[in-house]
């Protein structure tokens, strides 16, 4: 309940697998939707994983249609997490761009493809760097 009330209370859930699977899907659809939620299992001192809300979505494999929104931002939270502070700061910046901006128009399957939204974040990424 406090989660869809106030989602602004929590940064971090220590829950077993199966309660942080419901909580975590719950967030994703407060925030925005399962399309852009990125989350990191981390286990200090060991191996750390870091994958999209919605797992691998085995339906679209191979099909172009899904958005990689979400696995992208999974790879900026790696960054940020293995040191790479600035780099993960690029990759957020050209993703809230491309959401603000409106050029990604959706997250659903089928809005755009799979490497057309992941052109558009090398692009935004590379015209980054280009103004530095």
């Amino acid at each position: 309940m406090w989660m869809v009330k106030n989602p602004e209370w929590f940064d971090v859930a220590v829950t077993p697998n199966l309660c942080g699977d419901i909580i975590t899907d719950l967030g994703a659809m407060v925030q925005g939707g399962m399309g852009v939620a990125a989350s990191g299992n981390i286990h200090p001192g060991q191996t750390s994983l870091f994958e999209p809300i919605h797992g691998s979505a085995p339906k679209h494999a191979g099909k172009n249609v899904a958005s990689p929104v979400a696995a992208i931002m999974a790879g900026a939270m790696m960054l940020d997490y293995i040191g790479e502070k600035q780099a993960a700061q690029g990759v957020e910046g050209a993703v809230e761009g491309l959401l603000k901006s409106g050029e990604i128009k959706g997250l659903g399957t089928g809005v755009h493809g799979t490497s057309e939204v992941g052109d558009m974040v090398v692009n935004q990424l590379t015209s980054a760097s280009a103004s530095l």
